[in-house]
């Protein structure tokens, strides 16, 4: 009888070191997958730039299953580069509910896209280990350093000016020159009650 019990402790010790593998990473494959899924429509995002004028000239007609599924399709409007920390996000429709910092870098009621002269894109996105903190290393860019957006077939390149600090209370001013068009970065900076604000200017 001590054999059979002792048997069925390794393996119920067993399944449960397998649970514990399979728990630990689930999470990274989850990850992996989306962030290829990720990639994957970032290349959309260019491959539809270059043929949006054959489609333009095309009047292709799609029944309602297709038209179904279009609508379900997630479309970047434009995408986020900064080299220095890594980052290549792309940035969803102001109108999307996917335009969040629950799961995206925001982009902030109230912008202007880049090709508005003296215009102000704002973008705001979580600091901090999450998956979705895609501005964790935000606070490692420096005044010169480099960042560009991709928006209808056009790269935009702007250049940091300013950097400073805010209360973290729900509110951010904006310092800017408001004859520059300018890109503006909001994130939360690490264990403090603070905000870190960044200004860029379009070079």
């Amino acid at each position: 009888m001590k054999k059979i019990k002792f048997n069925k402790y390794i393996i119920i010790g067993i399944i449960l070191i397998l649970f514990a593998i399979i728990g630990g990473n689930y999470k990274l494959l989850l990850n992996y997958f989306n962030d290829k899924q990720e990639e994957k429509m970032i290349q959309e995002f260019y491959q539809d730039d270059l043929s949006n004028e054959e489609t333009e000239q095309e009047n292709i007609e799609s029944d309602s299953d297709n038209k179904q599924a279009e609508n379900k399709k997630i479309n970047y409007v434009a995408v986020l580069k900064i080299n220095k920390i890594n980052l290549v996000r792309g940035l969803v429709d102001e109108s999307s509910y996917l335009n969040n910092v629950k799961y995206n870098v925001q982009i902030i009621k109230g912008s202007n896209m880049p090709d508005v002269v003296g215009g102000n894109l704002i973008l705001a996105a979580h600091s901090g280990n999450a998956r979705i903190s895609y501005f964790r290393n935000l606070d490692k860019l420096e005044i010169g350093d480099e960042a560009t957006v991709d928006y209808k077939d056009k790269n935009y390149t702007y250049k940091v000016v300013n950097i400073y600090d805010v209360d973290k209370n729900g509110k951010v001013e904006i310092k800017r020159n408001l004859s520059k068009t300018t890109l503006t970065l909001i994130t939360c900076r690490h264990n403090t009650e603070k905000q870190i604000v960044m200004i860029l200017e379009l070079v």
